[in-house]
């Protein structure tokens, strides 16, 4: 038996050592976890995948850690990928999120994955989808994404969640800054944390009147939620499951499908775009190509639209050959 099959066979047995095997192969990009995830993908699809972003600061560690504790008092089984940045001059990571939720990995009915950035767009890991397919073939109900929430980052968790809550906290501009970065565009629920604090009250009144000006748009569709907790005092924690469960309903009356086909259409997008930067951008050499050009004088407008002109021409000739060999 080969060492992928060995592997795929205890994950779907629910052995947690193959599940972190996978995994770990999945953050190298072994092939071998291809053929764990082909042989485990019929099982995928099960668990209800949550992200939570917002920036750093706002106590996303503490209420996902308030998230778990509901979820096995339902006695649902927990996955976690908590995203961590990579320092961009070691590409190690502090993974500060698996020491705050270091007193979950006892329980036997949650799996905790840190994941570095390692120059990954956006703030997700590479490896994060994948590593929440496996979690998913395991047979985890439910599947937390936390992600470090910098910037532009909140976009790219919309590939890989059902639900996606962003969290902000009252004090650091977050009210302007969420308007700023087109993040009411990504949430599905929002969620002002340390509600205890002073302007809490007016972070909310903003988003809620924020969401009301983008709910006139005439796509219409889901209306956001704006909730408040404590996480920290394990306050409003109920409002928050409460506001998932309603998304939950919604998607699950005729929209998941749909929905879940978008997700795995980006995950294929973002795939391809990495694959382009490894096989094409360094290997075939068009960075040092593209650095000659800029050397020669021309505008990189001009150095780009030749390039993909060479690109195009490379495309139709490659479904030429396919066309002639068939």
């Amino acid at each position: 038996m080969s060492a992928s099959s060995e592997v795929l066979e205890r994950l779907i047995a629910g052995d947690r050592t193959a599940l972190a095997r996978a995994i770990t192969w999945a953050e190298s990009g072994d092939a071998r976890f291809l053929d764990v995830l082909c042989g485990a993908n019929h099982l995928v699809g099960r668990g209800w995948r949550l992200g939570v972003t917002g920036p750093p600061g706002a106590g996303k560690s503490t209420l996902t850690n308030e998230l778990i504790s509901a979820h096995r008092a339902a006695e649902r089984t927990v996955g976690v990928v908590a995203v961590d940045p990579s320092s961009p001059f070691t590409g190690g990571a502090l993974l500060g999120d698996r020491i705050r939720m270091d007193g979950r990995t006892s329980d036997e009915g949650v799996f905790i994955r840190s994941m570095a950035t390692r120059g990954s767009h956006g703030g997700l890991a590479r490896a994060t989808v994948d590593a929440v397919d496996a979690m998913d073939a395991f047979g985890l109900e439910e599947l937390l994404i936390e992600t470090v929430g910098v910037g532009q980052a909140e976009y790219d968790v919309v590939g890989a969640a059902d639900t996606v809550l962003v969290v902000l906290c009252p004090g650091a501009g977050d009210g302007v800054q969420a308007l700023k970065s087109g993040i009411l565009e990504v949430a599905d629920v929002l969620c002002v944390n340390k509600a205890d604090l002073k302007g809490a009250d007016r972070l909310v009144s903003d988003l809620e009147e924020a969401v009301e000006l983008r709910d006139n748009d005439p796509r219409g569709g889901w209306s956001t939620p704006v909730v408040s907790c404590s996480a920290g005092k394990s306050e409003g924690v109920d409002d928050v499951l409460a506001a998932f469960a309603s998304h939950r309903a919604w998607l699950e009356d005729g929209r998941l499908e749909e929905h879940r086909k978008g997700r795995r259409l980006a995950q294929v997008r973002r795939a391809l775009t990495e694959a382009f930067d490894a096989e094409i951008w360094e290997s075939a050499g068009w960075s040092e190509r593209a650095r000659k050009l800029l050397e020669s004088g021309q505008p990189h407008y001009d150095v780009v639209s030749g390039l993909i002109d060479e690109l195009r021409a490379a495309v139709r000739e490659a479904a030429g050959g396919s066309t002639t060999e068939a």
